[in-house]
This record gives structure tokens, C-alpha cells and sequence, in this order.
């Protein structure tokens, strides 16, 4: 399992045992100012999301890039229309990457660059579509019934077939043909309610792409999974009016957490990659 700090002053990715011991930490001469989320590519490089901007402030955001041979590459990106604030990265599987958002008010928007990455340069993004989250009354997060619609994290599954979104309080999973990533959000996403977590914010799937492996941000947080049930089971994205959701999972908390240990060994073995936030240098 991987996991990286939200923040610090170089780029280090950890892996941990089946215990969450650290058992190697690889790591580059760059120094992040504020990595949000993580995605692994096929070629085995794992890729950060430098692009907190809580503040509003940020010219620029980055893709990290950790090859397998121990080298690094940044990469800078620029929005069309301003700073944004973003935790999810979705790397589709041509190796494209997206970025969503994270919005108060639930209207993310999407965005991807408009040509190939320039090693050391800045390449322009475009905004290629838009997620609506609403209320579903799902308790966890900092900030109360917001944190029910503001994304901290995304990640695409080992077989390519699902992409998933997490809110503080739930996943949003959406079935994916090809590399479509903006044309897969356009479409109706299935929620999960999440085990309530103070600041819930990973978000990946197991090897087998059967469930998804969820983290909060903080020393001693839960590492948990959570079973994708049934496509049929999957739960509406749909809210009543009163802020509860209808769908079939609404009603329910969520599966239990497991102890950290306990997930780590499970997923350990298929080996899962985390975008994990263990310590947060920026709020």
C-alpha cells in the first residue's frame, strides 16, 4: 500500500506492510507545496496532485511525477479561469489526467490539460465538464452538512471499468468505457455511504477492483474497506428535499471500520496504492 503526506518539504511516497509499517519510503528532491491526492500509473510511476490552493491564490498547480528508476518530473498546469482549489486526481487508463474540484458548494468542475505535459514547463487546462453533489445527510467531515458535497479525493480502478469520487461522508462510483473520463462523469454515479471519519479524504479500489479502500487524514486514522455491493445495489445519488437520502444505502451508517492493520493485510496482497494524507502542513 502507498501512501504520501499532505505536504512537507520533499516529495516522499511511503509503503507499508501488512501491519502500516513503513517499510520504504522513496522520495525526490521537490519541494511540494500541497499534494492532494495520488495515482498510479501502468508504467509503474506514481503521479501527486500538487494542487491544494484553499487560499485562492496559486498561478500555477503541479503533477509530480515519481518514475521507477528513482527520477522525479514536474509538471506545472495553469486554469483557464483562475486559481481552484483541487484533491482528486483521475488518471485515466491512456494516461490522460483530470482534475475535480472541490467546491462548498457541490458544483465541481473537471478539468484536463489541452496538450501532452511539458517536463519543467506549464501547459494550459481546459474545463471539460461539471459534477453536481447534494446533500444525502451522511454524518462525518470538518465542516459539517458541507462536507457531504465537497470531493477530496478520486481514484480509477485497476480494470479500468469504474471511476470513483469521495466526498468527507461518501463515494460516488461511475462506470468508465475506454479512456472517457469527462464523458463517464457526465453520467448517473451510484453513492456509498462512507464510515463517518473527522476528515475523511483517500480514496482508492482494491486490486480486484471490487471494493474501495478508503483513509482519513491524520496520524492514527483507519485504513478501511468498504465492499462494493452488487451494481444493482448501488445506491442513488438522489437526496429528499430534507437533506436524507433515498437511496437503498441511505438509510444505513456505512460498513464498520476495520482496524488499519487489518485492511493494510488485506489489500496488502493485491497491492493497493492509497493516495493517503497523513499530515497536513496547509489548511
Amino acid at each position: 500500500m502507498l501512501v504520501h503526506n499532505d505536504g512537507g518539504d520533499s516529495l516522499d511516497v511511503y509503503v507499508l506492510d501488512g501491519t502500516c509499517a513503513v517499510v520504504t519510503v522513496h522520495s525526490a528532491a521537490v519541494d511540494p507545496y500541497d499534494p492532494e491526492d495520488m495515482a498510479l500509473a501502468v508504467d509503474g510511476t506514481v503521479w501527486l496532485a500538487d494542487t491544494g490552493d484553499n487560499n485562492g491564490t496559486r498561478a500555477t498547480v503541479a503533477l509530480l511525477a515519481l518514475h521507477a528508476d528513482g527520477s522525479s518530473s514536474v509538471y506545472r498546469l495553469a486554469y483557464p479561469d483562475g486559481p481552484r482549489d483541487v484533491e482528486a486526481l483521475l488518471l485515466a487508463p491512456d494516461g490522460t489526467p483530470y482534475l475535480v474540484t472541490k467546491e462548498v458548494l457541490g458544483a465541481s468542475q473537471v478539468y484536463r490539460p489541452v496538450s501532452a505535459l511539458v517536463e519543467d514547463g506549464t501547459v494550459g487546462l481546459a474545463e471539460v465538464g461539471g459534477v453536481e453533489f447534494v446533500l444525502t445527510g451522511t454524518p462525518g467531515g470538518p465542516v459539517g452538512r458541507a462536507g457531504q458535497l465537497m470531493v477530496t479525493g478520486g481514484a480509477v480502478s485497476p480494470d479500468d471499468r469504474w471511476i470513483a469520487l469521495r466526498t468527507y461522508t461518501d463515494a460516488y462510483v461511475w462506470p468508465l468505457t475506454g479512456s472517457d473520463v469527462a464523458g463517464a462523469l457526465a453520467g448517473e454515479p451510484r453513492r456509498v455511504s462512507l464510515p463517518e471519519a473527522a476528515q475523511g479524504e483517500a480514496i482508492s479500489f482494491t486490486g480486484d477492483s471490487a471494493a474501495l479502500v478508503v483513509a482519513g487524514e491524520g496520524l492514527g486514522s483507519d485504513v478501511t474497506v468498504v465492499p462494493l455491493p452488487a451494481e444493482a445495489a448501488l445506491s442513488s445519488s438522489a437526496v429528499d428535499a430534507d437533506g436524507t437520502g433515498s437511496g437503498l444505502l441511505s438509510g444505513d451508517d456505512g460498513p464498520p471500520p476495520v482496524a488499519a492493520a487489518v485492511a493494510a493485510a488485506v489489500v496488502a496482497g493485491v497491492l493497493v496504492w492509497l493516495g493517503g494524507k497523513l499530515v497536513r502542513r496547509r489548511d
